[in-house]
């Protein structure tokens, strides 16, 4: 990736001037991986007088009511869709398109931009999964209406790994984020007919636990308002503290985000839900 995409993701300011890829391509690049792949197709954006934000709106899901169905004598392997959020979750729009995708030996992606700061420090990924199954829920639109922020309604991914290995993942979570408490980022910029090379201070902190399933943490990721390196001047807006909801139930974790229009109380509730669904696929089961 370009460095001025990677300084764009980073600072996370206000859309202008974007122009969206098709429904089409969205499509396309999902059934290479879900997830990451709208990610980018979606978030970074050209510089050029563009910036990015989150995207994905919050919803107000209720808890579904347990599986009346036998559990399973055999540890399941492949992670099966019910065990993902369903459209009805979202609870406050309607979804028509359910874009899903499966895995092997995934790596666990908790944050892209907290990635990046460990991989700048010389850290190692967070670790791999053994089967992995992502989803990214899409607003109802009319046809020919072409993507835009908005119709971003959730996104979630969820890792299978051994019952030991998932325990010692979240057992390792805050050596995970420690090194990247505070991290100044640095990039060239332009926006606005100026450009330079910029720096902000991104700061993650696990700010609540055990909301949900066997192991729950709340991730919050904050960025400072950048400033040209040089001029000492800053621009643009503050961007909006970000979250994500890591969950385990029993040998899954499913990592969850909403968008620029989310809140920590919304996606709390959204990691409810997601905790009962897993239940049906986990090993052992609930």
């Amino acid at each position: 990736m370009r460095d001025e995409l990677t300084f764009v993701d980073r600072v996370h300011q206000d859309l202008r001037d974007v122009r969206w890829p098709d429904p089409e391509e969205i499509r396309a690049r999902a059934r290479r991986r879900t997830r990451r792949n709208i990610a980018a197709a979606i978030v970074l954006v050209a510089l050029a007088g563009t910036s990015a934000v989150a995207l994905v709106a919050p919803g107000r899901p209720s808890i579904p009511p347990a599986s009346s169905a036998a559990p399973s004598t055999s540890p399941r392997t492949e992670i099966t869709s019910d065990a993902l959020l369903r459209p009805a979750d979202i609870g406050f729009a309607s979804a028509s398109e359910q874009l899903t995708e499966s895995g092997l030996a995934e790596p666990i992606r908790i944050d892209d931009m907290l990635e990046v700061c460990r991989t700048s420090q010389g850290r190692s990924a967070a670790g791999a999964s053994r089967w992995s199954r992502s989803q990214t829920l899409l607003r109802e639109r009319p046809p020919g209406v072409a993507l835009n922020p908005s119709d971003v309604l959730a996104m979630q991914d969820v890792y299978r790994l051994t019952r030991e290995g998932a325990e010692s993942f979240f057992a390792d979570l805050d050596e995970t984020v420690a090194p990247c408490a505070q991290w100044r980022s640095v990039g060239p910029y332009e926006t606005n007919g100026r450009s330079g090379t910029a720096e902000a201070l991104h700061r993650w902190a696990i700010v609540q636990r055990g909301f949900a399933g066997d192991d729950a943490v709340m991730l919050s990721h904050t960025v400072s308002q950048p400033r040209d390196v040089k001029t000492g001047e800053a621009f643009g807006d503050v961007p909006r503290p970000t979250f994500k909801a890591v969950v385990r139930v029993g040998d899954l974790i499913a990592v969850l985000s909403l968008g620029r229009d989310g809140t920590e109380a919304e996606l709390l509730q959204l990691a409810v839900v997601a905790a009962a669904r897993m239940c049906r696929a986990a090993n052992p089961g609930c």
